[in-house]
């Protein structure tokens, strides 16, 4: 699969949502997984341990049923626990000051790769076992834990892309005999993780261009390396573009025509409005729609072209065109965090500000078209004279029960929407290409090598 230049290691793309925490590896025998991150801190002083409350069970049971009974022998069961607390206990040996903290790499990676975390555990005395209990993110999965002398090694990865907070650990730090512990509790931090951008090669190209020298072939004369023809030599022109063949049957020397090359100007539109998960395959429109986007920014940075990006939903974000392999993180980061913007999501469609969109440059819009606010967006960008063209990430069907009137009459309805909404957007004269997840980009996009793409008359 091709794919960006990575920051860490390699990736491994992962169609799965967002997990539940849960282990998938070995751990050792005391190490506790909960569900949700602590509130509450955890208490600061030494408490008493499992081993010294089963030693003081053994003991007071016995020392009550020899005063019940009257059995002097039982008294002997009760003076065995208690000599063992006296042996076990830790004395001056204590540790008096504890702390923990953590330490994760990489804090880059792509979705599916695996973040080792080390928790190491400072103290200033003698110390017994350590009992590590785990509160995993939302979307953070723990592959394996394994507990040292010193600390705690973790092993986690998210299954899809964004800035996730890793979680938080809570090690109790028993003393050397076992009999009290201590909690120290530390957080693991967060990652940015990237998603694996979908396979795409090629870039389709508005009909002007403009003036900076590129990859892209016009159908304009210039100084580029495709030939489009022969003319007359006219004087002052290099001899080594004379075409010999031409200029022997002609009996006049001929000069070859190329094209001129040119850069374009891009910019991706993310609709972010609304994120559907695939009933059928559990797969979540946002997700698929950033990988997509992803794809297609790498093909287009491949070729030295500019590209942009335009987020609405929740916060507006948005990033100048820019090219050079920087720019594709540049883009990624900027949107790392729209899955917390739910809360911001109103009715308004925001106003998109008039830098972003470079004169002539080709404007992608990838959204699953479900939400009718984005033809608002699109408008806006159609008023400006850019070409546009909607790259649609369904989203799936809803699921329907066969049996059920209402539920086919609902699945009828939301059809119907959808088709209403690419009709209207043809109509306008803009096309749309239909992006299937787990395809190559290059299968909805190639339609649009056929075609001239314009942008509307200001």
């Amino acid at each position: 699969m091709n794919r960006a230049p990575h920051p860490g290691e390699s990736a491994t793309r992962s169609t799965a949502g967002a997990a539940s925490a849960r282990p998938v590896g070995a751990r050792p025998v005391g190490a506790r997984l909960v569900d949700g991150l602590p509130s509450s801190p955890p208490p600061p002083h030494w408490r008493a341990g499992e081993q010294t409350l089963r030693l003081l069970t053994v003991a007071t049971a016995a020392a009550v049923a020899a005063l019940l009974t009257g059995h002097a022998w039982l008294l002997a069961l009760a003076a065995g626990p208690a000599v063992l607390l006296a042996l076990a206990a830790p004395g001056r040996t204590r540790p008096t000051a504890l702390s923990a903290d953590s330490t994760a790499e990489p804090r880059r990676c792509f979705e599916g790769e695996p973040v080792t975390v080390h928790v190491t555990v400072r103290h200033d005395g003698r110390t017994g076992r350590l009992d590590p209990t785990l509160a995993l993110g939302p979307g953070v999965t723990l592959d394996a834990l394994s507990v040292t002398a010193t600390g705690v090694d973790l092993v986690v990865h998210a299954d899809s892309w964004g800035r996730w907070q890793l979680g938080v650990i809570d090690v109790d730090v028993h003393d050397a005999g076992g009999l009290t512990r201590r909690t120290v509790r530390t957080d693991l931090g967060t990652v940015d993780v990237f998603p694996v951008p979908s396979a795409a090669r090629l870039t389709p190209i508005p009909v002007r261009l403009p003036e900076r020298i590129g990859e892209h072939t016009t159908a304009h004369e210039g100084t580029g390396t495709e030939v489009i023809g022969v003319r007359p030599h006219v004087p002052g022109e290099r001899q080594r573009r004379i075409h010999w063949p031409s200029t022997t049957r002609r009996d006049a020397v001929q000069i070859n025509q190329f094209t001129a090359e040119r850069a374009a100007d891009a910019v991706v539109l993310l609709d972010t409005l609304a994120d559907f998960r695939d009933a059928t395959t559990g797969l979540r429109s946002l997700d698929e729609t950033l990988r997509a986007a992803a794809g297609l920014t790498r093909s287009y940075l491949r070729r030295h072209d500019r590209i942009g990006l335009v987020a609405v939903g929740g916060t507006l974000r948005w990033l100048n065109a820019g090219s050079g392999d920087r720019q594709f993180y540049r883009m990624v980061e900027s949107v790392l965090e729209v899955r917390q913007d739910r809360p911001q999501r109103g009715a308004a469609v925001p106003r998109i500000p008039l830098p972003v969109l470079p004169g002539h440059a080709l404007v992608y819009a990838f959204t699953p078209l479900a939400d009718q606010r984005i033809l608002d967006v699109l408008g806006q960008v159609r008023e400006r004279g850019n070409p546009l063209v909607v790259v649609e990430v369904p989203a799936g069907e809803p699921a329907a029960r066969p049996d059920d009137e209402t539920d086919a009459l609902a699945l009828r309805l939301w059809r119907a929407e959808r088709e209403a909404m690419r009709s209207t957007l043809r109509g306008r004269g803009i096309p749309v290409a239909r992006h299937t997840p787990g395809e190559t980009l290059d299968l909805a996009l190639a339609p649009l090598l056929r075609r001239t793409i314009t942008g509307a008359a200001r």
